[in-house]
Parts: structure tokens; sequence; C-alpha cells
């Protein structure tokens, strides 16, 4: 019997502490919570005010700088060596040299001037020979260059970087004749066959 009373006076002891325990827990809860301000979703009206407020700071800032290019002395007509940015550019090819044109020049005393064609920029071993149109009174033939372009040469065409000239043209060849000058300022010639390649498949 005694034991019985016994837990009878601690269920109810449990049964007071439990709530007033709970109690102070929602409590301090609740007192952690109050600092915290709640957070409200912004609306339209705050996105206007904020979008005049940024239109307000740009307009000020171009009207200072603004004032401060009225102010420099550029505006009394001195010279800064920076190009106009309102002006538009004009090339003048006059007294340059084409940017298209190949790097090997002469002076206008060696051979007059003469202009260097698009094939003596090239060895000869650099160039290939396709076709001959083999004709007595007018042959020409086929040249490709490294880069696949072709040019028709004729006898006494310029071709090749050793001021090669086109003597001969056959019906499966052409000859050329080379100019090599050396240290000494003695020149010699070489004639070289430019043939065409037969195709090696069976």
């Amino acid at each position: 019997m005694g034991t019985r009373a016994e837990r009878r006076g601690t269920m109810m002891q449990m049964k007071r502490v439990v709530p007033l325990f709970v109690a102070l827990i929602v409590i301090v809860m609740t007192a952690g919570c109050g600092d915290e301000e709640p957070s409200i979703a912004p609306t339209t009206v705050d996105f206007v005010k904020e979008r005049q407020a940024l239109a307000a700071r740009d307009k000020s800032t171009t009207e200072v700088r603004a004032a401060e290019n009225a102010a420099s002395p550029t505006s009394a007509g001195e010279d800064t060596s920076y190009a106009v940015a309102e002006q538009d550019y004009f090339y003048d090819p006059r007294g340059k040299r084409d940017p298209f044109r190949s790097f090997q020049f002469m002076d206008a005393d060696d051979d007059g001037g003469r202009e260097f064609g698009p094939l003596e920029d090239f060895e000869l071993e650099q160039l290939e020979l396709s076709a001959v149109i083999w004709d007595a009174n007018n042959p020409r033939a086929l040249i490709l260059d490294p880069g696949g372009r072709a040019y028709i040469v004729r006898e006494g065409s310029q071709i090749g970087k050793n001021s090669g000239q086109v003597i001969h043209i056959g019906d499966n060849l052409v000859l050329v004749k080379e100019t090599y000058e050396n240290l000494a300022g003695e020149r010699t010639t070489k004639d070289v066959e430019l043939r065409i390649r037969l195709s090696q498949g069976g």
C-alpha cells in the first residue's frame, strides 16, 4: 500500500512539473524570436522608388562629368594627341606598301623596277606542273602553287624565287632557267625541269 501511494505522489508531481517545463520552453523561444523583425516582401512601390533613386544618382554623375569636361583645358583648343572618336577613319594608301603584296621587292634601278608575279614567291621545288596545252604556235602550262591555286604560264613568264624564266614548254614538261648570284656578284644560270607527276595508281 505504501509503494502505491508513493507512485501516485510521484506521478502527480510529474503531471505538475511537465506543463510548467513546457510553458517555460515556449516562453524562452518566443522571447528569443521577439528581436527579429518580420520579413516583408518588396512591393512595386519599393521597386519604383529604388529605380527613381538610381536615375537621380546617374543624372547627377553625368552632370558632374559634363562640368569637369567643360572646365578641362581641351575645351580651350589644346591638342591632347588622342584620336577623336566622332570622326571616321580614312586609310590613305599613297606612299605605303600594299599589305597583300609579297615582301620580295627590288630597287627601281634593278631590272627597271619590274613587278614580281605570284609564282615568284616560291621555290621551283614547291611548284607543281599540272597540265600542258601544247601547241606549236602558243604553248601554255598550268602551274599549281603550294596552296593549290592555279596559274597559266607561257614562254618568257617569270617563275621561282631565283629570277626564273620559262624558256621552253614541251608536251609533258616546262623548262625554267634560273639565275643565281654568289657573294662576289658573279651570276650563273641553271636549267630546271618541271614535269607532270604521273599517278602511282594501278
